[in-house]
């Protein structure tokens, strides 16, 4: 079954308002909400348009597997990602 034309409300990295990106860093563990949030207001603002693509690709992973790339217990074998996950982790040092 396909969406309709103009159903697919997925928005683009520029499209999100600030609220909405802070509304989708809000996970089901405190770890993720404190790391997301910190990144969000310490290195969103610097990040070009494929880095928040990459961002928001991020927020659409499960809590748990998101948690495990920032803890380093897994990687990803995306480059964008990986790197992304890098400044995620950086952020939270600073």
């Amino acid at each position: 079954m396909s969406l309709p034309d103009g159903a697919d409300q997925t928005k683009q990295p520029a499209e999100l308002s600030l609220p909405e990106l802070r509304w989708q860093c809000r996970r089901g563990m405190l770890e993720l909400d404190i790391l997301l949030n910190t990144f969000l207001d310490r290195q969103y603002a610097q990040l070009d348009e494929k880095q928040r693509e990459t961002f928001v690709s991020l927020l659409a992973y499960p809590d748990q597997t998101l948690y495990e790339l920032l803890m380093a217990t897994m990687t990803s074998a995306s480059p964008d990602i990986a790197d992304l996950v890098s400044r995620l982790r950086s952020a939270a040092m600073q």
